[in-house]
């Protein structure tokens, strides 16, 4: 684990997990209190959400209050389409609500997201153009959401291609890497509903490239999420206290 030293260029990479995501809210806190500048974000499926509310200088406690009563009905509107059961652009609706209609280009934090090409497979690093299509792209869980088109490609979830974005943080020049990675061995319970059926199913194939992919990461904070589910909102607040108590460990440790 590499400390951190002034003067480095620190890139924070957010991965995916849907409701787990609230956890990386709980990272942006102890990052603040840590006095931890980040001069790059990048950011996968919900990742990609918190990242964009983060680059625009939104702090925790106001990312907090907007994705409080998050839940996937909030975000979603049923779909006709046959591609996926749901349109996810309420989500980005949400986003523009909260920092504008704005592009990548205007954050105050360089910014990229990751999401994949559902023609091609290639994974897709979006780094201009305008945020909301950005996030609504990366979010697009298969299967789930229906997929997005942007700049001449049928874009989905980039969990399926880098489901922590590291590799846009190398490209952009960060001299150290923390990464948050949501990837947890659950419980064993049972899944409760089609859609925490298909995000649980999402998430087991994503372990072992998600495993290779952290093992290139300066620092990597992995809280323990396996008590929660992927689709309660309820348990957000539960959620930010365990991605603050694990990010807070960690970072004592190097710096």
């Amino acid at each position: 684990m590499k400390k951190i030293k002034k003067h480095k260029k620190i890139g924070l990479a957010l991965g995916g997990g849907a409701v787990l995501g609230a956890a990386h809210i709980g990272v942006l806190k102890a990052l603040q209190e840590h006095n931890i500048t980040i001069n790059f974000v990048a950011g996968t499926s919900i990742g990609a959400f918190i990242s964009a509310l983060f680059a625009f200088g939104k702090t925790w406690q106001e990312i907090d209050k907007i994705t409080h009563d998050l839940n996937w009905l909030d975000v979603s509107s049923i779909s006709l389409f046959q591609s996926g059961l749901l349109s996810n652009k309420k989500l980005g609706k949400l986003l523009e609500e909260n920092i504008g209609n704005v592009s990548f280009e205007e954050a105050e934090i360089p910014i990229a997201m990751v999401a994949t090409d559902i023609t091609s497979g290639e994974k897709v690093i979006i780094d201009k153009g305008n945020i909301a299509e950005g996030v609504m792209a990366s979010t697009c869980i298969p299967g789930i959401f229906v997929p997005v088109e942007m700049n001449d490609r049928l874009l989905v979830d980039g969990g399926i291609v880098e489901n922590v974005p590291v590799s846009p943080l190398k490209e952009m020049g960060a001299d150290i890497i923390i990464a948050v990675d949501l990837n947890t061995e659950y419980a064993h319970k049972k899944p409760e509903n089609i859609i925490e059926v298909l995000l649980r199913s999402f998430e087991f194939t994503l372990k072992t490239a998600t495993e290779l992919q952290t093992a290139q990461v300066d620092i990597l904070i992995k809280p323990d999420l396996s008590e929660f589910n992927m689709v309660d909102i309820n348990q957000a607040a539960d959620l930010i206290e365990k991605g603050y108590l694990e990010a807070n460990r960690i970072l004592e440790k190097v710096t």
